[in-house]
Parts: C-alpha cells; structure tokens; sequence
C-alpha cells in the first residue's frame, strides 16, 4: 500500500506541474519536495509516471517551470553530496533526484532552444550565502557534474565506510581521500571491497544519469559545428577532484566481472546481477570519457604530468557566455592520460585477462541450454580493447608478445562472422576489423597465427583442420562472400590484414588456400575490374599476398602453391587482360546480361573466367589423361545465400549471377612493388566511402587506363613459379 500510495502522490504532482500555466516559485519547497521528499520510486516507475508527452508539454507552455524542476533537484543533488547522505531520507532523495534528471534531461536535449541552459549561471545554486561570488555562480552542468562526483564516493550510499569515516561522522565529503574508496581491485588498487548489491545498484543509477548528460551530442543536428563535449570536458578535467579515483573504479568494475561466477547453472535467472549492470554502465562512461583527447592548440601548454589544481585549470576556462563555456577545454583529458600512464605488466595482465574472459563468454557452450548468462556489450568491449593499443602502445607490445592475443582473436572473429549479415551491426563489424588492421601491422601477430586452431567455436563456416590464420581466411572470404553490402568498403581493410601477415604463414588449409584463389577469381573477372575506377586495388592486395607466401614460406605452404598451380589460367588472363575499347565494353556488356542481383554468383549460362582454360588438356593418344584437375567454378564454391536490405539472409536462386555493388572499395594505394615488403601501417583509406557502380556515370574505363595499371601487377614471382613448377607436375601425374 506504501508504494501504491507514493506513485498516487508522485503522479498527482506530475499532473499539477503539467497543469499549472502560471510559473511556480523556486522558493516553494512545498510544491517541489512532492517529486523526490518521501518518495521510494523506482527508476522504472518514474518513467512509467511521467510520459514523454507531457515533459513535452511542459518545455513548450510552461518552460520556467520544467527549469525550476532542474534547478531544484540538482539543488538537492549538491545539498545531500555535501552533509554525505546521513540517513535514509537523504538517499532516497538523492535516487529519486538522479532518476528525474535522468528522465527530463533527454527532452531538453532534443530542443535547440535548450541547449545551453544547463551552461548558463545561476546564482546561488546549491550553494550557501556566504560561499564566494564565482563559486555561487557557476553553471548548473558543473554543480550536477561535481555533486554526482561527490556522491560516487559517499561512504553507506556507494562505497562502504571504514572505521576513520564513521568515525568522523562523514560529516565532511571534502575531508574524505576518494582514492581509498576505489569500487574493485586491480589497477593500482590492491584491496578487494566486500560486494554489495545496494552500493551497486546506488552507483548505476548515478552511472545512467552521467552517461545521460554524456549523450547531449546525440540530440545535435549534424549540421552543427562539432564542438568538444563541454560534460565530458568538465568531467574529465582536473576540476573533477575525483577523476582518478573514478578512472581506476570504472576500469577494475569492468575487468574484475565474471559473468559466470561460481558456475551455478542457471544463477542468473535466480538471482540480480547488480555487479552486470554496473559493469556496463561502467564500460559505456568509460569509453564516452576516453573519446575526446582535447587536442586543443589554442589552450595553454600542460605539463606531461597530470594536475588536479582547481586553480590551474579554471585559470585556463574563461566562461562567459553559455556558447563559449560549451567551446571550452579545461586542459588533458585526465582519463586519457591515466590509461596511457599504466605500464605495469601486472596490470595489463589484469585487464587483458578480463577483457579476453567476457569476450569470449559468447562463445561458451554448456550442455544444459541457456544455463550460463551471456553478456550483450560486446562493441563496447572492442571500443575499449581499441583504445587501450591506440592509446597506451606498451600494453599493445604487451598484448602482441602475449599468446592470449589469440583470446583476443577467435571472438573478434566470431562477432564478425556473427553480425556480417546484420545491418544494425555494422559498426561492430568495422570496429572489430579495425582491430585486426591495427595488430596484424606487428610481426608478432602474423607469428602467433601459426598456433593450431583445436577449440571449435560455433561459427557457420567451412569445416578445416588447421591454424589460427584458416580461421581468419575462412571468416573473412564469408564476410566478403556473404556479408551484408555495407560492408563492402572493408573490403581493401581485410585483404590488408591478410597482406600484413602473410609473410608468417607457415602452412594454410586446402581449405584457405582455396578461399584466397576464389577471391582472386572473382576480383580479376573483366566485368568486375572494369566497373569502378579502384576495384583493381584487390588484385593488387591477393596477388601480394600470395608473392609473399611464395618468397618467404614456399616450403609449408605446398597447398596454396598447388591450388596456383591447378589455377593457373587466371594468373595468364590477368597477364593477358585485353585493354582495348571493344574487350572492355564485352566484359561491361556480359555482366549486364547476366542481370547480376547476388555478391559472388554468376549464371550459369556464363562461362567463368577461368572454367574454359581448365576443361581439358590434350596428351598423346593412348594415355591418360593426366593433366592438373581444375578446382570448381564459382557457383560451387560460393554460399548459397545472400543479405536483404533489412539484414536477413535470404537463399539465392540458382541463376542469379554477380554482385551489384561489391565495387564498393574505398581508395587505397596500389602496391607498387613485388620485393616482398609489406606495408606495417594502416594501409588505404578505410573510413567506409561506397564507391560502387553508381559513380560510374561520371566515369568509363579506357585502355590509357587499364594499362596504366595492368603494367605494374606484380605476377613476376608467380609466372616463375609456374614456368618452373607446372612441368614438373605434369610430368609427375603422366608417370603416376
């Protein structure tokens, strides 16, 4: 009856104040108090109570009365940080507060009108009568910011209390070293905090409230000048006397979390995760804080050590205007300093270890159905895993002189494979690929793909025996092959990764070498190099990779050397690619006919381009015919499926024949060179342009163009090969 009776009064007071025309005085704690005093609502219930309509409603005919609200709950916000929540009415102040804020604050985002109200001044918010001028006026975005600070390290609210807190009464939050109250242990932090589900559950509402002011560039139109995220600048800032502490505890919460736990089938459907909530909360600020880096030339030179002197910083923010207080920096963004300060192996040992762990609990496989909890916050995990190799290069030497960065791998892998399809998860996808760009540029990642691939994940790919470099062939020809079409200016990032590691691959699959020669046969078919002005750049990239197997691993790599051998013909097509007018309208023209709707299906009316150079090769008469077999043509190897516009994978029609748009690749440059040197950077420009077949309006092919490129394929290394190697095998299969 209590709860029924708190949601009738809480209700009631949305109603008066969506009602009310005449504005409603700050000073009437009357009326105000009914929103957060003797109120035990759950963050569920207040959004159940307060429609976006009527919030609406209330920004367009009654906006001083929607500001007052703000003003007075962030007022209670500063007031309870400061006397530390000492009883029980305070804190649920402070939840009832932190879930209303949470509530309005994205529907004065949404409006233009708003936008700098929250960086405007306000006199004497929060703030007592005898504090100073400058104190009594900062904007309302900074007192929020600095109280949901305060209230992160409260003792009995959000981190427990030791003997020195209770006894000063934690009458003082100023007092309190914030540092001793890191949430987890790990990264500078050896004391492991008794888990309790109320302190957690404090901190996610606090946690959801931040990422809610966090997300204001959400609201804005993308014709806005981008400007630095002023929340995120203040919060990151040493004006944030917390910075540190909340660094470390934002961190440890996300690495220390077992999804499993004590491995208790089912336990996740007994009992709340709190600890599960937070930790992704916690991941999702921490890779919101760590976006900006304030690279701002225009702000004063700061030392490489980090200050948390409020003096120093607010001499460098001069807010005047609430326009120019949004434009503001406030010096480094402490938490990216922090996370490129760790350099103890410990410490890596501890966040690659619980990165590596909830990457991989997808991929666990019990044999009681749903028995284990599975994690959904993926992307997020590789946003962070990105930002640790980007920003902290002795934790990515780290990770690459490890053999848990093959941990690392098989779920990026499998998270590829597993969105390639889904439209809403594309961003996973370039994050992941991105990734893979990043470590394949080290010597060390291309050495460790030659472990074994023994533990079978669950991924509906070719079935092979081999390494660890198969399965990243196998999955990026099925990304290629069968992926969705947004994808398709990851095609030059993919072949990349493979062009990086290629001079390490001891010994590919039949499988994988197979993968790689049907790649090449469909990139060299005429129609497809000549439908954009870059879909050559991918012959370019194969035919390096397989240069650099050849020169470097001839010896264990007998399976892709004979699948060259068998398709042997398609290195003499692009040797002998017709460049003239009426060749190239013919191959133009051919897939034209074909009326191509799938990714890597040619009709089979058309033969392929390499089918007719296999069918037979004549021997003396009255022997066997003993000549290399050619490996199947397209439409055997290709998967029978292609993606719909809306994501799902649909099954292909027999006849249906050649991509539409995989032409979309983004520039990159041609590799000039056949000397076996590979290009350690980030090759191309990977930042996703679709160029694809409806450019062409405004472009032809030309022979001046065709051999302006056909004259540097590097297919030296291979034509020896086969000038040496194809005599002799046919000589070897004449006698056998």
């Amino acid at each position: 009856m209590g709860n029924s009776d708190s949601k009738l009064l809480f209700r009631k007071a949305v109603i008066q104040l969506t009602t009310k025309t005449q504005p409603v005085e700050a000073c009437d704690d009357v009326f105000w108090d009914q929103f957060w005093a003797n109120v035990d609502l759950t963050a569920q219930d207040i959004f159940a109570l307060i429609p976006a309509a009527e919030i609406r409603a209330v920004r367009e005919e009654s906006p001083s009365n929607l500001a007052t609200l703000c003003y007075k709950a962030v007022e209670r916000l500063v007031l309870n940080a400061d006397s530390s929540c000492v009883c029980e009415r305070d804190r649920r102040t402070v939840l009832s507060c932190t879930r209303l804020l949470t509530r309005m604050l994205p529907y004065i985002f949404e409006d233009p009108d708003w936008h700098g109200f929250f960086w405007s001044t306000v006199p004497k918010a929060g703030k007592s009568g005898d504090e100073s001028e400058d104190e009594s006026t900062r904007p309302l975005a900074e007192s929020l910011l600095t109280a949901t600070a305060d209230l992160l390290f409260c003792p009995d609210f959000t981190v427990e209390s030791n003997h020195r807190t209770s006894a000063d009464a934690t009458g003082d939050v100023q007092s309190i070293d914030s540092c001793e109250f890191i949430w987890e242990a790990g990264v500078g932090f050896a004391q492991a905090p008794p888990l309790n589900h109320t302190l957690d559950s404090n901190r996610t509402d606090l946690l959801k409230l931040l990422l809610t002011c966090f997300s204001e560039d959400i609201y804005q139109s993308p014709s806005d000048k981008h400007t630095i995220n002023p929340w995120v600048s203040f919060f990151c800032s040493g004006e944030n006397r917390h910075a540190l502490p909340l660094f470390t505890s934002l961190l440890n919460v996300v690495c220390a979390y077992d999804p499993v736990g004590y491995g208790l089938p089912y336990n996740h459907l007994m009992f709340s995760d709190q600890r599960g909530a937070l930790a992704e909360l916690a991941l999702q600020v921490l890779i919101v804080s760590l976006e900006q880096e304030f690279n701002d030339t225009s702000n004063t030179n700061t030392s490489s050590t980090p200050s948390t002197d409020p003096d120093r910083t607010l001499s460098d923010t001069n807010v005047k205007t609430p326009a120019e207080g949004s434009q503001a920096t406030r010096g480094e963004n402490l938490f990216v300093n922090y996370l490129s300060r760790i350099h103890r192996e410990e410490d890596f040992h501890f966040i690659l270890r619980g990165i590596s762990r909830l990457l991989n609990n997808p991929l666990q496989q019990t044999y009681l159905p749903h028995s284990c909890k599975k994690i959904q916050f993926q992307q997020e995990l590789l946003v962070l895993f990105w930002k640790l190799c980007d920003l902290n290069k002795k934790f990515l030497f780290y990770v690459l002189k490890s053999s848990d960065v093959l941990e690392i791998l098989v779920p990026i892998l499998y998270s590829l494979n597993d969105a390639r399809a889904n439209q809403s998860r594309v961003g996973l996808v370039h994050i992941g690929v991105f990734i893979l760009l990043l470590l394949s540029g080290e010597r060390n990642f291309g050495v460790r793909l030659n472990k074994p691939y023994s533990v079978r994940v669950p991924m509906d790919i070719s079935v092979f025996a081999g390494t660890h470099a198969d399965l990243l062939i196998v999955v990026f020809h099925k990304i290629i092959t069968s992926g969705h079409q947004q994808l398709q200016p990851l095609y030059d990032c993919l072949l990349t990764v493979i062009v990086n590691v290629s001079p390490y691959l001891k010994s590919l699959s039949m499988v994988a070498a197979n993968k790689l020669l049907h790649l090449l046969e469909f990139f060299s078919s005429g129609w497809f190099l000549f439908s954009s002005p870059r879909n050559h750049h991918l012959v370019f990239f194969l035919l390096e990779v397989f240069n650099n197997i050849i020169q470097y691993q001839f010896d264990g790599n007998y399976n892709l050397v004979y699948g060259i051998i068998r398709k042997r013909s398609l290195f003499h097509q692009l040797a002998n690619l017709p460049a003239d007018v009426i060749s190239i309208q013919k191959a133009l023209q051919r897939r034209i006919r074909s009326n191509s709707n799938a990714v890597f299906m040619e009709s089979n009316n058309n033969v392929s381009p390499s089918e007719g150079a296999f069918k037979t090769t004549l021997v003396q008469t009255g022997t066997l015919n003993a000549s290399l077999k050619a490996t199947p043509g397209i439409d055997k190897l290709t998967e029978k499926s292609q993606v719909s516009e809306d994501g799902s994978t649909l099954l292909r029609q027999h006849g249906d024949s050649a991509h539409s748009q995989s032409d979309h690749s983004p520039q990159t440059g041609v590799p000039e060179s056949t000397s076996g040197g590979v290009d350690k950077s980030i090759n191309g420009d990977c930042d996703g342009k679709n160029i694809g077949v409806s450019c062409t309006a405004d472009w032809g092919p030309t022979p001046d163009w065709v051999l302006s490129w056909k004259s540097k394929l590097p297919l030296q290394t291979i034509m020896r090969l086969l000038q040496v190697l194809v005599p002799q095998v046919e000589k070897i299969c004449i006698d056998k």
